[in-house]
Parts: C-alpha cells; sequence; structure tokens
C-alpha cells in the first residue's frame, strides 16, 4: 500500500515542495510538457510577472481591477515553482533560505 502523501502546511518547506511535485507532474502530462532548463526558469519568470500585474492592477496601475485574493493567488504559485527550482537543482531551499537571511542575524 503507497504511503499517504504529507499534508502540506505553510512554512513546512518539504511538504510544499511534494505538494509542488505533484501538482507539476498532473501539469506536465496534461498539456504534455517537458520540464527542461528553460521551462523551469521560464515558469518563474512567467510566475513574477503575474505577481506585478496583480500588485499593479490591485494598487489602479494596470488594465482592468485588481484583488488582494489575485496577489495572494499569484504569489503561490511564484512560490510554487521557486520551490520547483530548487528541487529540480537539488538545492534544500530552507537551509539555503536560514543561511543566507540568518546570517545577518545578530550573534548567528
Amino acid at each position: 500500500m503507497a504511503k499517504a502523501p504529507r499534508q502540506a502546511r505553510a512554512g513546512d518547506l518539504t511538504a510544499l515542495t511534494e505538494l509542488a511535485r505533484r501538482v507539476s507532474d498532473i501539469y506536465a502530462e496534461r498539456f504534455d510538457i517537458n520540464r527542461d532548463p528553460t521551462w523551469y526558469l521560464g515558469k518563474m519568470s512567467e510566475e513574477l510577472g503575474e505577481v506585478t500585474a496583480a500588485y499593479l492592477k490591485l494598487q489602479g496601475q494596470g488594465r482592468g481591477p485588481g484583488t488582494r485574493r489575485d496577489l495572494e493567488d499569484e504569489l503561490g504559485d511564484l512560490l510554487g515553482f521557486v520551490l520547483l527550482f530548487a528541487d529540480w537543482q537539488g538545492v534544500d531551499i530552507g537551509a539555503a533560505f536560514e543561511r543566507k537571511w540568518g546570517g545577518y542575524l545578530p550573534g548567528d
């Protein structure tokens, strides 16, 4: 019997990465996507653009109305693709974040 996947919780990067991987697998199969280096980098760039567009709309500086939910959803998409890229590269993104950002804290 297959082990049930861990339930993703905010702040649990391992579970969130697994969620992103599972959804990416479904997406790739459904749309016949070859997830190569161009795809990973392109999707991250695309999602950053969508975050920018959602924010500008929310501020009244884009075409059409924007909502807070749109911005949140696009940030979620961007995080998903950052997690996928890190996973694809074999990077422990949580450890990298703690090392990079934690190094600025006094006494660390």
